[in-house]
């Protein structure tokens, strides 16, 4: 048996598949597909297929989403195609953190499934989730309390915002030559440099703020596209997930209401 695990975000919807005792796979399908259900239902049977299941084999469909109008399709997919509908975090599936927002509801699902992941990785009281996306988040947990966090400026939406709005400015891999700072000598370099250190300082800084803040040491956890790249000039960052939100997901549906694969 196996969980299919959908985190619908506005760029790309991001599909895991988990069984037992096979490491978790991934699949990145750009939000625009689900513009039918059709469309995505086709693209699911083909993954399926791919990974040697059926929708038989499928204990359960988990999803969270921060796109409210591919929820419909999303549904309709699964149930046409695959039999079964996707139980939603925190709709079906409620979060086991107690939300401290002014406004709970005004907090993405998203950032709350990450946050709770974030928790069940390390052992220490205070947990800082960093999400490199669309926006840089920051989440804190302390206990099993989701504080609040911060919403910052994405990596992504960062560098389309420089290439679209200044016609000269080349594309860049946001790839780092070194774990030291240099100064550029091009204008490539230069933007990398710029982006990538940049990104890193906020971060350190954000981070020591709130460690400060919060009166007690944090634990780091992040995740997001430009994780990996990040986390090798930024020493703050202790641990990387690529797959913390999917993660999350198996672990609310497991505990809330099954036990492990």
């Amino acid at each position: 048996m196996a969980l299919l695990l959908f985190d619908v975000g506005n760029t790309n919807i991001k599909i895991g598949l988990v069984r037992e005792n096979v490491d978790m796979v991934s699949y990145v399908l750009p939000t625009p597909r689900a513009s039918t259900a059709d469309n995505l239902g086709l693209d699911l049977l083909a993954i399926l297929h791919l990974e040697g299941l059926k929708p038989e084999d499928l204990k359960a469909i988990v999803a969270v989403s921060v796109v409210p109008p591919v929820n419909p399709t999303l549904r309709n997919a699964c149930v046409r195609f695959l039999g079964q509908p996707p139980l939603h975090a925190p709709e079906d599936l409620p979060i086991p953190l107690v939300n401290r927002y002014e406004r709970p509801e005004q907090v993405g699902a998203d950032r709350l499934v990450a946050a709770f992941a974030a928790r069940r990785c390390v052992q220490q009281n205070c947990v800082v989730s960093v999400d490199f996306g669309t926006a840089t988040t920051f989440d804190v947990v302390r206990g099993h309390s989701y504080l609040g966090g911060l919403i910052c400026p994405g990596v992504l939406s960062a560098t389309r915002a420089l290439s679209q709005d200044t016609a000269k400015l080349p594309q860049i891999d946001l790839e780092p030559q070194s774990p030291e700072l240099t100064i550029g000598r091009s204008t490539e370099e230069s933007l990398n440099q710029g982006l990538i250190f940049g990104f890193a300082s906020m971060t350190e800084g954000i981070l020591t703020r709130l460690e400060k803040h919060l009166e007690e040491p944090i634990a780091v956890v992040a995740t997001g596209g430009f994780a990996p790249q990040l986390a090798r000039v930024c020493p703050a960052i202790a641990n990387v997930r690529v797959e913390l939100l999917l993660e999350g997901l198996r672990l609310v549906y497991e505990e809330t209401i099954a036990r492990p694969l």
